[in-house]
């Protein structure tokens, strides 16, 4: 349940800071406003939404690192078996023929 939970937050996160990033605007993109587009940046104020927008990033990657590490720990533990079959096999250990250290007789199919 929290493995499944954790990894919907991921994915939320994922998308959240590739939508961020591609809502920031380039190192050029300044250039393009002194030419005559003057509304650049007023949606986040004078100072333009370099700071609110970067800091939401490194918040959104840094929740990304650690739900990425987080998953990395959980698939790295070892899981009960899921299924009857897993468990039968588990509990019953294979009997191997008993030999006196030559070859092992293997039996052969019947011609067709």
């Amino acid at each position: 349940m929290v493995h499944t939970l954790l990894l919907v937050a991921h994915i939320v996160v994922a998308v959240a800071l590739i939508a961020l990033v591609l809502l920031q605007q380039g190192k050029g993109a300044d250039a393009g406003a002194a030419f005559g587009s003057g509304a650049s940046a007023t949606m986040f104020g004078s100072q333009g939404s370099a700071s609110f927008l970067s800091r939401t990033t490194a918040v959104l990657a840094t929740a990304f690192f650690l739900t990425s590490l987080t998953l990395a720990y959980f698939a790295n533990q070892a899981t009960a078996p899921q299924s009857v079959v897993e468990r039968v096999q588990i509990e019953q250990p294979v009997d191997l023929p008993k030999t006196d250290g030559g070859p092992v007789d293997v039996p052969q199919l019947p011609p067709k």
